[in-house]
């Protein structure tokens, strides 16, 4: 059986954070489109962008395209 060592003072690595639609930069009240067959994934970037910067998102679908808006 391999001993294992016990290592101290070894920081972690910062927290990787690279969001695929502009949500860092939208203001209030600016949107963006995506092909609705992004739909989930977008939905999903939208929960996670709103937990993680503190805004909130809203999403639509007509015909063909999701328009997300940042609404706070």
């Amino acid at each position: 059986m391999q001993k294992i060592e016990l290592e101290h003072g070894i920081r972690l690595p910062p927290v990787r954070v690279v969001f695929s639609y502009p949500y860092e930069t939208m203001a209030v009240g600016d949107s963006f489109t995506v092909p609705v067959e992004a739909r989930p994934k977008v939905l999903n970037a939208n929960y996670k962008a709103s937990k993680r910067l503190n805004m909130k998102f809203m999403a639509r679908t007509k015909g063909d395209i999701v328009r997300v808006w940042r609404v706070e």
